[in-house]
């Protein structure tokens, strides 16, 4: 028997892979992650971790299973084995009743939740269970590139609905579906909003825009995938309020969330589906995963059972200093307009100049130890944008706009970069 030669192999021809390979580039965060600037605006990296908190879990289990294997006891080996799909038992009931208590929902149980590896792969699962290719989402102009890229390798139609600082402008829905209808012959199944401290703007919805977003799920019947990434990191007194309260029968409402802003980058997202979808979303992360790591899972446990509301109020303090220094810098250094988030990790920043193209400006960014994510990212890339006349057009992404991390660097760094990047840019002109 012989062999052919590696050049002859088909998988040198790259138009024998999967269309999706050719069709979706690389995530532009996830490029841009190999970069280590010294002004790092780029990935939403967090910045402000509990460590010693940590040290103090991980010594509290490393304790807890050398009593074990002196007792001879056979859970020794929990944490360093396979676990349920849908995610440890104790993690799920800690998780379910802090849900019910800090953010109002109702009827659920540690049933109800399911964990995945990051919220990132609850949103890869939702697009796997409900699109067949063609079927039509809606979301806001501009959105989270972590869900367009899913959505799109599912060959979903993405139709962008307008926003501004204030989040998604709801009275566009029933137009969009109305258009959806109409030029496409097709309703709508999704709707997807981040609704506190959103990607990439950083917008919050208020609560009359909120409310009006609930009733048009309801009376057009879509499913709302509510991302609440950035829940805990909220900078002023308002209480959370997720629109998954009002979907009292679990029915509508998709809520995820995710434990790495509000505790580290430990790969683990939390959701509550409704009933229908939960038991298709943990089959498809067995086919995904088979499971999430214990360990991971039994620091979590302790950490949100007795540590994370006495870690939370220096982590938001630190955020918010962080934020408030960004935006004074992007006053004093940047031209043009530039969102005030109220939390979370980003602020979105729109060039006086339309004709600026952040995309290309990136690599001399980069030469000068700057990284950013160009708006062009948060884009879909063969979707449909509603127009203020209710039309769909080809979607077009608005090149003069950046997304600025402040997350992960302090204050004095932040200013610093800011004013760094206002020089690159008077310099264009």
């Amino acid at each position: 028997m012989t062999f052919s030669k590696g050049k002859n192999s088909f998988l040198n021809n790259k138009e024998n892979f999967a269309d999706w390979v050719s069709d979706i580039p690389e995530s532009e965060i996830r490029r841009l992650l190999r970069y280590n600037p010294r002004y790092y605006f780029a990935g939403g990296k967090p910045g402000v971790i509990p460590l010693s908190t940590f040290h103090t879990i991980i010594q509290e289990i490393i304790e807890e299973e050398k009593k074990l294997l002196t007792d001879n006891n056979p859970n020794y080996l929990v944490n360093y084995n396979y676990g349920a799909t849908e995610g440890n038992k104790a993690l799920r009931k800690v998780l379910a009743t802090r849900l019910i208590q800090r953010d109002g929902l109702k009827n659920i149980s540690e049933h109800d939740v399911v964990l995945t590896n990051g919220s990132q792969q609850a949103l890869h699962g939702l697009c796997d269970i409900i699109l067949s290719p063609g079927d039509v989402i809606l979301t806001t102009r501009p959105t989270y590139l972590g869900f367009l890229q899913p959505a799109e390798k599912c060959k979903g139609q993405i139709v962008t609905i307008p926003s501004d600082f204030e989040g998604m402008i709801p009275e566009y829905i029933p137009l969009a579906i109305e258009a959806c209808e109409k030029d496409l012959n097709l309703k709508p199944k999704i709707l997807y909003i981040v609704p506190y401290s959103d990607n990439p703007k950083g917008t919050t919805l208020p609560k009359n825009r909120k409310k009006a977003i609930i009733d048009y799920i309801f009376e057009y019947d879509l499913l709302l995938i509510e991302d609440m990434a950035y829940k805990e990191i909220q900078f002023d007194s308002t209480k959370i309020s997720p629109m998954k309260r009002l979907d009292i029968d679990n029915e509508r409402i998709a809520y995820i969330s995710t434990t790495t802003k509000e505790a580290a980058a430990l790969r683990i997202g939390y959701s509550v589906f409704p009933s229908s979808i939960r038991d298709e979303m943990i089959k498809v992360k067995g086919i995904y995963d088979l499971c999430s790591s214990e360990w991971v899972q039994a620091i979590l446990t302790k950490y949100y059972s007795k540590f994370i509301d006495l870690a939370l109020p220096s982590i938001r303090n630190e955020y918010r200093l962080r934020r408030n220094a960004m935006l004074q810098a992007c006053k004093e250094y940047l031209e043009g307009k530039f969102s005030k988030p109220t939390g979370g990790f980003f602020v979105w920043f729109e060039s006086a100049i339309p004709t600026f193209n952040s995309a290309t400006f990136i690599e001399k960014a980069l030469k000068n130890d700057i990284s950013y994510v160009p708006g062009k990212a948060f884009f879909p890339l063969k979707g449909l944008d509603l127009c203020e006349d209710g039309k769909l057009v080809t979607s077009v992404p608005q090149l003069n706009t950046m997304r600025l991390g402040y997350s992960l660097l302090p204050s004095d760094l932040i200013r610093e970069g800011i004013e760094h990047l206002g020089k690159l840019l008077k310099n264009l002109n």
